[in-house]
């Protein structure tokens, strides 16, 4: 049928004296057709189905023309501009930048996200100040990328620069030579290295040799530039909208700092401390429907997996619970490992559900990072932080909003108003990212950078004493059932904080 509505439409057209437009054709095709790469920040393959922050947009471009999206994946990095040049592709979503270079071969759309091409070198040894100092060096770039063209532009001034491009191999893949001491030297972007560097703590950047590249997407150079307007007409509606800032948030957001030392600690805790309480944290995880990952980077951030901990307010074992929330979550010793952990788990779901049922059209990662706002300042604090959102015009469903109010109610012209007072909001805001980073680690430690997703998929609810045939509602993946009169009072009363 949709063969029989493409001849119809052409055999009109023609008739007319007028050739379809590309978008028209794609339109009528039902179908727009995009190539991309594995990669953490184009597109991979998590547990819920695809992913990266190139694909959220494509996908969303191909909603908005009401087609379906059909991905092709290059082998090579250097197959992506000849895919749109033969029209294998209607476009390339790869992250990629844009140059002098490739413009004369593609059409750029409005770019999306602004870049630095960083000098990545392995921690310990002297790092390089300027291009003449990498004269001699072992230098690997990925072949046929914008790395060659600024180190070409770079070697106008410094003769001696060479480098070895590697036709297979992926940034990725560098960064892990220059890890192993295989490479002095490689070139990558700086939203790439962002996410390498928690992986790599070894890893750091000598100097950026660009500043402020344009990320975009490529067409194929052609008069009609019909589909290249339209795509431009979504990437503004999804900028305006604050979409866009979503999507980077979402992959980039809690990626903004890095500490070497406490990364490096991480790595040895995973080692040497994890082993001992994983298989709590899996078989809590599995019955509060949580990645066992994310609670186990919770455990992490609250006491460094320490069962033993004690802060100064009285919270204790590896979630830090408070003894009001230990008796809320039917506790009895919450120095011990497997109730406790059992007690943080069973907790955050209840934190999850409860603002699920505040407003169910919260997106389900970004209600994960508020589940996890309000385990750390409480339930309150976080509702005060969605209304201070909302009266600044941000959208308080969404966590990059939210996560910057944050910090405003340490301030007394914001917290005065706030129904639940003065709160460390700042600290807040880095305990969730701080977690979100721990998260990642973990994944990229079990599965690798592929299989990388945000947490928060529909499971079923915690089985407690007092809930152990509740219903799960799998659109959001809590319970429909409302918790006990008894514990939905405690928590009336715990909205203030956990701790």
């Amino acid at each position: 049928m949709r063969h029989v509505l493409i001849i119809l439409l052409s055999t009109l057209l023609a008739t007319c004296g007028v050739q379809p437009t590309l978008l028209e054709q794609v339109r009528a095709e039902g179908e727009l057709r995009v190539v991309t790469r594995n990669s953490p920040i184009t597109y991979f393959i998590g547990q819920a189905g695809p992913e990266g922050p190139d694909y959220d947009l494509v996908q969303g471009f191909a909603d908005h023309l009401g087609v379906k999206l059909k991905l092709v994946e290059a082998d090579r990095f250097g197959d992506l501009l000849s895919a749109v040049e033969s029209g294998q592709a209607h476009l390339a979503a790869a992250g990629l930048t844009v140059t002098a270079e490739r413009a004369r071969r593609v059409d750029f759309g409005p770019p999306y996200q602004q870049v630095s091409q960083s000098l990545v070198h392995r921690r310990g040894r002297k790092a390089p100040r300027s291009p003449a100092d990498l004269v001699g060096k072992r230098i690997e770039v990925v072949a046929r990328s914008s790395y060659v063209e600024t180190l070409t532009a770079a070697r106008g001034k410094v003769p001696g620069l060479v480098w070895t491009e590697d036709p297979t191999a992926d940034a990725g893949e560098l960064l892990d030579r220059v890890a192993r001491g295989e490479a002095d030297y490689t070139l990558v972007d700086s939203n790439l290295f962002a996410i390498y560097q928690r992986y790599h703590p070894e890893l750091r950047v000598a100097f950026n040799m660009t500043e402020g590249d344009a990320l975009a997407w490529a067409f194929q150079r052609r008069g009609d530039r019909s589909l290249i307007d339209e795509a431009a007409a979504y990437l503004a509606g999804v900028r305006a909208s604050g979409h866009l800032a979503h999507v980077m948030d979402r992959y980039y957001g809690h990626k903004a700092t890095f500490d070497y030392a406490g990364t490096r600690k991480f790595l040895r805790d995973y080692q040497q401390l994890l082993p001992r309480y994983r298989k709590q944290f899996e078989a809590a995880a599995e019955r509060a429907g949580i990645d066992w990952r994310l609670i186990a980077a919770v455990g992490y951030q609250e006491s460094h997996w320490n069962p033993d901990a004690v802060s100064p307010k009285g919270a204790q074992g590896i979630m830090m619970l408070t003894p009001d929330t230990a008796r809320l979550m039917g506790i009895e010793n919450p120095m011990d490992a497997g109730q406790s952990i059992v007690g943080g788990s069973n907790y955050l779901w209840r934190m999850k559900r409860r603002i699920a049922k505040l407003s169910p059209d919260i997106p389900d990662q970004d209600l994960t990072w508020m589940a996890l706002a309000a385990y750390n300042m409480g339930l309150g604090h976080l509702l005060d932080a969605r209304q201070v959102t909302r009266t600044n015009g941000g959208n308080p469903d969404r966590w990059v909003d939210v996560k910057e109010a944050l910090p405003l109610l340490m301030e007394r012209r914001w917290y005065s108003q706030a129904r639940w007072g003065y709160a460390r909001g700042r600290e807040t805001r880095a305990y969730v990212r701080n977690i979100r980073n721990y998260y990642d680690i973990l994944v990229w430690l079990e599965d690798g950078p592929e299989d990388y997703q945000e947490p928060g998929q529909p499971g079923q609810p915690p089985v407690t004493a007092d809930n152990d045939a509740a219903t799960p509602d799998r659109r959001s993946g809590f319970s429909r059932d409302p918790p006990p009169a008894s514990i939905e009072s405690a928590s009336r009363e715990r909205e203030g904080g956990r701790g």
